[in-house]
């Protein structure tokens, strides 16, 4: 279990926050919006009305105590930058900040932020991807060369096994995971044989991945 300040409770910091909830993680909330920081009672440990950008009210926060800070300040980028420096000045071990453009993110890392968070861009990089195919399902992008799709199986696959197709050799992936009706089973071995409506997790080189989507 980690410590976070979580500044900032529009709809990134909220959903952010019930993440937490569930992963079980004790988290102290914080906005200046009262009905915002109301709502976020349930999902919280703690939560606090006050100004971010105020130094005498960031000092009380003893952020030093927290693993990290997430500056999820959406709508005033002034605020969030100053936000950031003000949590870098009191000693934050580590500041996540959320950024909307490029330019932004670089001030925030000029100002204390040691990552930055583009959450309109990963969820627009996201959907082009999951939508402009009839077959892909999710899709995780693990660096600039590879990533992880969940797909559908070719139609030719049914009724094979692994070692049948040989995937590995033939396609240069790897098959992280099959999906049956929803259930998930991990690395399956090479008499696995495919069925009607299988889902696969396959990780490989983003070169690799093109070719094995068009089969």
């Amino acid at each position: 279990m980690k410590t976070i300040l979580l500044i900032g409770l529009g709809r990134f910091g909220r959903h952010m926050a019930q993440k937490l909830k569930e992963l079980h993680h004790d988290v102290l909330a914080v906005d200046y919006n009262e009905q915002r920081v109301n709502d976020i009672l349930p999902y919280v440990t703690n939560a606090l009305i006050g100004d971010s950008t105020n130094e005498q009210f960031i000092s009380s926060l003893g952020v030093r105590n927290f693993d990290v800070c997430v500056v999820a300040i959406g709508d005033n980028f002034q605020s969030s930058l100053e936000t950031t420096a003000l949590l870098k000045d009191y000693g934050a071990k580590f500041i996540v900040a959320r950024a909307s453009r490029e330019v932004h993110a670089k001030f925030l890392l000029r100002n204390g932020a040691d990552d930055v968070v583009y959450p309109e861009m990963q969820m627009a990089s996201w959907s082009a991807v999951r939508y402009s195919s009839d077959h892909i399902f999710d899709y995780i992008e693990l660096s600039n060369d590879y990533s992880i799709y969940e797909c559908d199986i070719p139609f030719n696959w049914i009724g094979k096994s692994v070692m049948d197709l040989q995937v590995r050799q033939r396609f240069h992936v790897n098959i992280l995971a099959v999906k049956t009706n929803g259930v998930l089973h991990p690395m399956p071995g090479p008499n696995y044989v495919f069925q009607f409506k299988d889902t696969v997790l396959v990780l490989g080189s983003n070169k690799n991945l093109q070719k094995f989507l068009h089969l």
